[in-house]
């Protein structure tokens, strides 16, 4: 039975933990252990809580660590007596690059990144795996693959795209919902309640993204589609084009993505 350890449970760390635990995809394969300051967000059914981070690492095969960044120098001077050739770590830090993880573990055991979002928490997420730590065997890939592809879809990318990746997927949801919530205070202004408002939008959503996957038309086509000459749509799209919608969403990409590189720079 491999242990899967996880530091920190609040909202990603917590996702996976209980995700995993009810889920029960790896159920006799893999067992859960868990600790965090407040030991209510590790308690639950097939989790295993123990008493602090030391006693953690020195449990786990692998050790996934859902802490803020800025924690982790005080971390590692914790658990570092306890890691071994043996353990695998599994960083989801924003920013922080493999050489930095190794550094802070003096380089004894494989590290891994791995960027969620916040779907993750429904079962619906989508998470980058980055393997470029060669000393990973081909086993402690394949069960990372399993553990995370429980919780939503995988995709295996080298360091040099993580950044870029994080843009899209980690921060893309709040993006989403900005354009949500406007689209409600929209129909709330056009006369909907606001519940009224939000299923009637949700739906929409919801029926677009499976359109769009479903049938696989390119994104331009669809909306063509929806465009009928002098109509109302190509009224709207005319001005959200004069506003410049779409060049103010890849600015704010790029902002995140500059952002994330200075979060991976050493002070």
């Amino acid at each position: 039975m491999i242990k899967l350890g996880i530091l920190g449970c609040g909202n990603m760390g917590g996702a996976i933990l209980h995700g995993l635990a009810e889920g029960r995809v790896l159920a006799g394969k893999l067992s859960l252990l868990a600790y965090d300051l407040d030991q209510a967000r590790c308690s639950g059914k097939h989790i295993t809580t123990v008493s602090g981070c030391a006693e953690l690492a020195a449990k786990s095969d692998f050790l996934l660590l859902a802490v803020k960044p800025q924690q982790l120098p005080a971390l590692f001077e914790e658990i570092a007596a306890h890691l071994n050739s043996g353990k695998v770590l599994v960083s989801i830090a924003a920013g922080l690059e493999l050489e930095v993880l190794r550094a802070l573990s003096k380089g004894v055991c494989p590290v891994v990144r791995v960027m969620p979002n916040t779907p993750a928490i429904v079962g619906q997420g989508i998470f980058g795996l980055c393997f470029d730590d060669r000393t990973l065997t081909k086993d402690q890939k394949a069960l990372l693959e399993d553990i995370f592809s429980a919780l939503g879809r995988t995709i295996v990318l080298p360091e040099s795209k993580f950044n870029a990746f994080s843009v899209v997927s980690s921060c893309g949801p709040a993006y989403v919902f900005h354009m949500l919530d406007a689209m409600i205070e929209g129909a709330v202004t056009l006369g909907f309640g606001r519940s009224e408002a939000t299923s009637i939008v949700y739906g929409m959503c919801a029926g677009s993204v499976v359109l769009a996957e479903e049938t696989g038309v390119h994104l331009a086509v669809l909306r063509e589609q929806v465009s009928s000459p002098a109509g109302m749509t190509i009224a709207g799209l005319n001005h959200l084009d004069r506003c410049a919608v779409r060049g103010h969403m890849v600015d704010a990409m790029l902002a995140s993505y500059e952002k994330g590189l200075a979060l991976g720079r050493p002070k």
